[in-house]
């Protein structure tokens, strides 16, 4: 992916879900993979309907999980379920959307979405925040105070030791 994902207008929380879920698909895999299943990982999430999504039992988070259309880790489809009661629970107290609104700082929000959601970290929260047009800070500031220093040269490769020789 060339320069920045894509930022979406929101409409409702199902699509909150999708942009969440997409982060919590992509920790440790691929980005490529993650979009060229996207189209069969929604479908088998019922297109991201909260409510539905949030019903979803073990039996059929077993299922997805041997089904070989979406990816097939069974920590990330229930983290997928359980951030899907999580926003859920936070719409019917006080709105989801206003619940991301009443933060006064990044940080303090990045913290309490790691803490309600699963398998969103540092970068997850970033990402999902970016995607769904709330305020962020700026990438380049934001990668290195979270030791992301990413576009910097990699450090000088290790010298090989040398073998020693036969005599």
């Amino acid at each position: 992916m060339e320069g920045p994902p894509p930022q979406h207008t929101v409409k409702n929380i199902d699509e909150y879900l999708e942009h969440l879920s997409k982060g919590v698909f992509q920790a440790g895999i691929s980005w490529r993979v993650v979009d060229a299943k996207w189209p069969t990982i929604k479908a088998a999430f019922h297109k991201f309907h909260v409510e539905r999504v949030a019903r979803m039992t073990d039996r059929e988070i077993d299922t997805l999980a041997k089904d070989e259309r979406v990816i097939r880790s069974r920590p990330k489809i229930a983290a997928v379920v359980h951030n899907a009661g999580e926003i859920l629970a936070l719409e019917r107290t006080e709105g989801f959307k206003k619940h991301l609104r009443s933060f006064d700082e990044y940080e303090d929000l990045a913290k309490d979405l790691k803490k309600r959601f699963k398998f969103v970290g540092d970068s997850g929260v970033y990402h999902f925040l970016w995607t769904v047009k709330q305020p962020v800070p700026e990438w380049h500031a934001w990668a290195k105070a979270h030791g992301l220093n990413w576009g910097e040269k990699a450090a000088k490769p290790r010298r090989r030791a040398k073998r020693p020789t036969a005599r």
